[in-house]
């Protein structure tokens, strides 16, 4: 899409398991199990040593992130994070979809990654409202360049769907368009 500042954010329509990045976000569970959608999908993709990993690493509480080895992945790291169930808003949802996103970026940034692949976060079978979470999705990526960035220099939400990509690049619009001057 663009470049705000010196991280590229981009919104792009494609499978995350074949993505070459520094790290793919992986949509996870608490416990970190092989899960459906996109969680199995990386699951298999990754092959069976990502699950073994997992479980070292679990549990992981709803809010939080973990990371692994890609393992036969081309991104050579998966970060699981826990997004929340949709239960109408009013116990902490939108929280708790941030805190996901923030804990991918402090764990990018803790191990030195220059680009991290999101999918869209809770809007699968944990039931999160597509145009909330994006916006949510968009805010925080908006929040991290505004900060200065820290080692990230490319992230991508990495979408599949029409629906799904115009949720973003509406999302993209919203967050990054009205940026005051010289930002």
């Amino acid at each position: 899409m663009s470049e705000p500042g010196r991280v590229a954010v981009e919104i792009v329509e494609a499978d995350i398991t074949r993505l070459d990045v520094d790290a793919i976000v992986n949509a996870a569970n608490e416990q970190l199990r092989r899960g459906g959608g996109v969680c199995g999908a990386i699951h298999r993709a990754a092959g069976p040593e990502l699950e073994t990993a997992c479980l070292t690493q679990a549990p992981c509480p709803t809010g939080e992130a973990r990371l692994t080895a890609g393992y036969a992945l081309p991104a050579r790291h998966v970060i699981h994070t826990v997004g929340p169930v949709w239960h109408g808003g009013d116990r902490g949802e939108p929280a708790l979809l941030a805190s996901a996103y923030r804990g991918c970026y402090a764990l990018a940034d803790a191990h030195g990654l220059a680009s991290i692949a999101f999918p869209a976060i809770s809007t699968g079978i944990f039931g999160y409202p597509l145009d909330a979470a994006t916006a949510i999705a968009l805010a925080e990526a908006k929040t991290y360049v505004d900060a200065g960035g820290g080692t990230l220099t490319r992230i991508v939400f990495c979408t599949f769907g029409d629906e799904v990509t115009r949720a973003y690049r509406d999302a993209y619009g919203a967050a990054f368009a009205a940026r005051p001057a010289g930002k």
